[in-house]
């Protein structure tokens, strides 16, 4: 072991001439754990909500999005559907047609968007899951049509989410007809019986209906014509390099993106917030590090003889700024590894337990809180405790230094 560092170990362990000193150092070592195990707890609860969330929106939101960079609808006559569905990877390739409508159920109204899928929908899996019940996903049966609201949708036009089986009247712009403002003559509309009702994030809940495309279509007097094209992967595909070679067959007419980007505003503010945490977070570690500038002055004055021995063997002033600088960083280290451990320990007792339980009786997607452990977050806190316990040191033993 180095000098410096062997020397500065001994003074961290070593009983001091004042029992304050000891005092002040524990202190310092509890307040710089306290912080790191606050860093990795609130990080680690901030990547299971993302996480939680991300889960619930992607179910229903397509691998890869390919809308036309110009105009409102493409042809889907001259678009490639069957090339797409060629590629390696590919489950489904589904044409979807989105318009604002307003929706009515008896005298309660809402507006909204209504969103015209494919049967293929019935097909996918995943998106079973944001459907619960037995019927699922059911859009079209023996002829008759179904209509799939959002829970919030169903709040505010009184549809019972477990007895559903509403008749939903859908008013959608008649074309051509943009100064007829009467339902009548301004509007076309349908009816649709609701069977079931499905449940993501709560924006996309608040104003969404899915119904059949073939409906929807007759219904705005849309002929081979799209709003968008959704793509559904395998579960292991290599979405980045699928997205490239839709996007290298498409050219510059299209956009192509995936789940992330097609929900790019959430993401950012769920990042925003994460990192808004940790800033704050880390001024109160910083705020901790005070404890440490005291204990290394206190220790300093305390080892003055011990530096003067020192001296008289032949160290110079940069041996003695090194054990102190060390002394410094092995508290702030100490108490980062402590805390970091524990907090590491309580965020994976919590993800095999789950004992932190949401209250509200069970009315959540999850019952205990979501929290997930990323390595990258526990190199950062250390990271951010290394530089802080060394930025302070080195601070404090030049100041002292140059004062003696």
């Amino acid at each position: 072991m180095r000098l410096p560092l062997f020397i500065a170990n001994r003074y961290l362990v070593g009983k001091k001439s004042q029992n304050l000193i000891n005092i002040i150092t524990w202190i310092s070592i509890i307040g710089i754990g306290v912080g790191s195990f606050a860093l990795i707890v609130v990080l680690s609860a901030f990547n299971g909500l993302e996480q939680v969330i991300s889960s619930m929106n992607n179910r229903l939101t397509p691998d890869i999005q390919v809308a036309p960079v110009k105009g409102k609808t493409l042809d889907l006559t001259a678009f490639p559907l069957g090339k797409i569905k060629e590629m390696p990877g590919v489950t489904h390739v589904v044409p979807t047609l989105t318009e604002d409508a307003l929706f009515r159920v008896d005298d309660k109204q809402h507006i909204g968007q209504v969103k015209g899928v494919g049967i293929e929908y019935q097909e996918i899996e995943r998106l079973h899951e944001v459907v619960p019940g037995e019927t699922g996903m059911l859009l079209s049966e023996d002829g008759h049509n179904f209509a799939i609201p959002g829970t919030g949708v169903a709040w505010r036009l009184g549809i019972n989410a477990y007895n559903p089986y509403a008749m939903l009247r859908v008013y959608v712009p008649k074309r051509g007809n943009a100064s007829q403002m009467s339902l009548e003559s301004g509007f076309n509309a349908d009816i649709l019986t609701v069977q079931s009702v499905f449940v993501t994030q709560q924006e996309i809940d608040e104003k969404l209906v899915l119904v059949p495309y073939e409906w929807l279509s007759n219904l705005l007097e849309y002929k081979d014509k799209a709003s968008n094209v959704e793509i559904f992967l395998e579960p292991k595909a290599e979405v980045g390099q699928i997205k490239k070679e839709v996007k290298a067959l498409l050219g510059d007419g299209f956009t192509v993106k995936d789940q992330q980007e097609q929900q790019e505003t959430l993401y950012k503010i769920m990042r925003s917030e994460k990192w808004a945490v940790y800033v704050i977070l880390t001024f109160i570690l910083i705020l901790a590090t005070f404890n440490v500038v005291g204990s290394l002055s206190m220790l300093m004055i305390d080892k003055r003889k011990d530096t003067e021995i020192l001296k008289s063997m032949g160290a110079d002033n940069h041996l003695i700024q090194k054990i102190f600088m060390n002394e410094g960083l092995l508290i702030s280290v100490a108490g980062g590894v402590i805390g970091l451990l524990l907090g590491i320990l309580l965020v994976l007792l919590q993800q095999r337990f789950g004992f932190v339980k949401f209250g509200g009786g069970g009315n959540y997607i999850v019952d205990a809180y979501p929290v997930m452990l990323k390595l990258k977050d526990v190199i950062l806190i250390f990271t951010t405790i290394f530089v802080v316990g060394c930025t302070s040191a080195f601070l404090t033993v030049r100041h002292a230094m140059r004062r003696n």
